[in-house]
């Protein structure tokens, strides 16, 4: 009987990986559609070495990409949708979708100009942050209030933004594990968006992926829980990694 349960566990999927993957973008509100402008990673595994080839988009998409570019003015609400896997839940009632309530971290938003977002590379970009939420002062995290939205984590695009095509670069760092090095864990994914009116401004700051994280930075290479085992950071302000966010 041992050996017709462990048989069959075997052939589920693996619902101890409590992973997750960015798979829809809404704007103001509007859900564009499951895999509509957004490349979605063939795998809900995180990235967990910070110079993968693939740290901008991810590593490889399901298929077929999506061609679509969305049209997007600043101002705009922006939000990626994260999802455990592709639809989001796994099973009914899900403990793990749309990521486990452990993986404590922030969320950030990062863009890139390119001439055709529907075929640009992620490598070789100069990105620049447009958002970050990190811990606040009750010891919430920005995975925290991702997962209050069911999964939806949005910014307002900056009214600044020059028009023109952009990879759109939404990411998650879960730091359960990341006392130890090379255990945080990264999820991302790359909307393609057209920004029809704006400013003029491509980023103050900007930074390659990879390249502008290292695996002992203080926001990657950290012990979030305190003397309790409570996961807020010890009660210090904590460094969200990559450069400013740009502000108008």
């Amino acid at each position: 009987m041992k050996f017709i349960i462990a048989a069959a566990l075997s052939l589920l999927p693996a619902l101890g990986a409590a992973h997750c993957t960015a798979q829809n973008v809404r704007i103001n509100g509007q859900d564009q559609g499951q895999a509509v402008g957004i490349r979605v990673a063939s795998s809900n595994n995180p990235i967990q070495n910070v110079n993968d080839a693939n740290f901008a988009c991810n590593t490889g998409f399901r298929s077929p990409v999506s061609s679509k570019v969305l049209d997007v003015k600043g101002g705009d609400k922006i939000g990626v949708k994260w999802g455990h896997v592709l639809g989001g839940p796994q099973m009914p009632n899900d403990p793990d979708n749309p990521i486990a309530k452990s993986h404590k971290g922030p969320a950030i938003f990062y863009m890139a100009k390119v001439d055709n977002a529907a075929s640009a590379s992620g490598q070789n970009q100069k990105w620049f942050k447009v958002y970050e939420d990190g811990l606040d002062s009750s010891g919430q995290w920005g995975v925290d209030r991702m997962v209050s939205t069911g999964g939806w984590q949005d910014f307002t695009l900056p009214s600044c933004i020059a028009p023109g095509q952009y990879l759109l670069r939404a990411e998650l760092i879960a730091l359960h594990s990341a006392k130890n090095q090379g255990q945080a864990q990264f999820y991302m994914g790359c909307a393609q968006v057209n920004v029809v009116s704006g400013g003029s401004k491509t980023g103050d700051q900007t930074v390659s992926f990879p390249g502008a994280y290292k695996a002992n930075d203080a926001g990657i290479l950290i012990n979030i829980y305190d003397t309790k085992g409570q996961p807020n950071g010890g009660g210090k302000p904590y460094a969200i990694p990559g450069p400013s966010a740009l502000k108008c």
